[in-house]
């Protein structure tokens, strides 16, 4: 049985409310509710069930100290020239960048195979589509979006069961991170 997984941080529930209260005005955006907000750590994709148990006991052993985040910004990403994901930027740091590092090195560990793509510090808010009206004037509205510090003093393995109303998240395990 193959399992599609990712790595990631919830923010806690203000956090997740105040990106809540800014999902609208967007015609055609498919907006992520509450369960499915978080920030990306590591995209792993189908891998099967023992390389699964693997990943889970390489990421047991990742070391970090907790560390502060916020929401800085919005904006989107494109594929082929057009909007496809709006989100909300989680800030960078040095912090952030190690741990990242460390879960990197966790899933090669495991067997996978390398991230070849960078490392994008957000919080998707919604998919776009070619039907959607143009994330501008969300951004706009938005361009102030910000938040208090948060504490990540924990990552989450989950896997992504994808449903026709759309994906739906289970955490399969919870890591903490402390400072010894």
């Amino acid at each position: 049985m193959s399992h599609r997984l990712f790595v990631a941080h919830r923010p806690p529930p203000a956090i997740r409310e105040a990106l809540i209260a800014t999902m609208h005005s967007l015609p055609g955006a498919r907006w992520q509710d509450d369960a499915q907000l978080h920030l990306t750590l590591r995209f792993i994709g189908e891998i099967d069930a023992g390389q699964a148990e693997g990943l889970a006991a390489e990421l047991d052993r990742v070391r970090a100290a907790p560390f502060p985040l916020a929401i800085e910004s919005v904006g989107h990403f494109e594929k082929k020239r057009k909007p496809h994901t709006l989100w909300a930027g989680v800030t960078a740091s040095q912090p952030l960048a190690v741990l990242q590092g460390r879960i990197e090195r966790a899933c090669r560990k495991a067997g996978l195979a390398p991230e070849t793509r960078r490392f994008a510090t957000h919080i998707t808010l919604a998919r776009l589509n070619s039907a959607s009206a143009s994330p501008a004037g969300f951004i706009a509205a938005h361009a102030a979006l910000t938040s208090e510090p948060w504490t990540l003093d924990n990552f989450d393995l989950v896997e992504s069961h994808l449903e026709s109303a759309g994906a739906r998240y289970e955490t399969i395990c919870r890591y903490r991170l402390s400072a010894s």
